[in-house]
């Protein structure tokens, strides 16, 4: 069993897949941190060195060796996973999956993010609250298309990991 977990930086993905894998006792795989290791550069230096281009067809050939192997696991993606070329289509198509939205509002992802920012490269440069909100509103608007089309969604804002990893224990059919 594969879940895989979508959503937009600051969604909880990385927490909860921690969580979920490890009440589950399934291994755990942080894309971010699997693309760093694997290429031996952080996500920021990839995007500023070889583009985000580069990034993408990187992360595309990471995420079919990741889910290739034959462990139940739980994947966090990146925020922009899902949303580029076959990626989400792939993501659905893998046998015995979930692919799991953590859907988080405008207003709360703008709170975990702000103190944050320098450490992602998409939001590195905004530098009031004001100038954060309505670029996640518009990442948001474009990106909700591929995000909706998972197979569970699961609202986090003003929730505990425990209680979203026990939400999504439940509503998967193992």
């Amino acid at each position: 069993m594969k879940i895989i977990l979508v959503g937009y930086m600051g969604s909880g993905k990385s927490a909860v897949g921690e969580q979920l894998a490890a009440s589950l006792n399934y291994k755990f795989v942080d894309l971010d941190q699997a693309i760093a290791q694997e290429t031996g550069s952080s996500i920021t230096d990839l995007f500023a060195t070889k583009g985000e281009v580069y990034f993408r067809k990187t992360e595309r050939k990471l995420v079919a060796k990741i889910l290739t192997d034959s462990s139940n696991l739980v994947l966090a993606t990146g925020g922009g996973t899902p949303c580029y070329g076959d990626m989400l289509q792939f993501l659905k198509s893998v046998a015995a999956s979930t692919t799991v939205y953590l859907k988080t509002s405008n207003e709360e992802l703008t709170r975990r993010l702000f103190n944050e920012r320098k450490q992602r490269p998409l939001i590195a440069h905004l530098n009031t609250e004001l100038l954060l909100n309505d670029f996640i509103k518009k990442h948001l608007f474009e990106r909700s298309y591929f995000y909706n089309q998972s197979d569970l969604k699961v609202a986090t804002d003003s929730r505990s990991v425990e209680a979203i990893a026990e939400e999504i224990k439940n509503n998967v059919s193992f």
